[in-house]
């Protein structure tokens, strides 16, 4: 019989830790391929143990984690913060991300008046 001590399905381990809100979107993002283990792509069932870089494509930014503690539970946001060292690159600050001018799908053309607010927006 094998002790599964110290060993968690990455899945589980990155919604026990908080950084993703749900199992499902932590799933789901292993199966996109924007989770990695020590640089190899993971699955959802891939096991994580200490030690190991896990990087998580997410929100817009990367995260780079580096695991400390294995839990299974979903945790605390004070004893998730002691689950692993991050070692991600700082935001983008607010004022650096470009606002786009969205259309609701099926809108059709923009009109004139339309056309001239995107265009105000891409001059600031």
């Amino acid at each position: 019989m094998t002790s599964d001590e110290g060993r968690a399905r990455v899945d589980s381990w990155i919604w026990s830790v908080r950084l993703t809100k749900t199992r499902a979107l932590a799933a789901a993002a292993c199966r996109a391929g924007h989770v990695r283990i020590n640089g190899e792509r993971a699955k959802p069932a891939q096991v994580v143990r200490a030690g190991d870089e896990v990087r998580l494509r997410h929100a817009g930014r990367e995260r780079i984690v580096v695991v400390s503690r294995v839990v299974r539970k979903r945790v605390g946001a004070p004893v998730a913060a002691q689950c692993f060292v991050d070692n991600s690159p700082p935001p983008p600050a607010h004022e650096e991300i470009a606002v786009t001018g969205r259309r609701d799908r099926g809108a059709g053309r923009p009109t004139k008046r339309d056309r001239r607010e995107i265009e105000r927006l891409r001059k600031n």
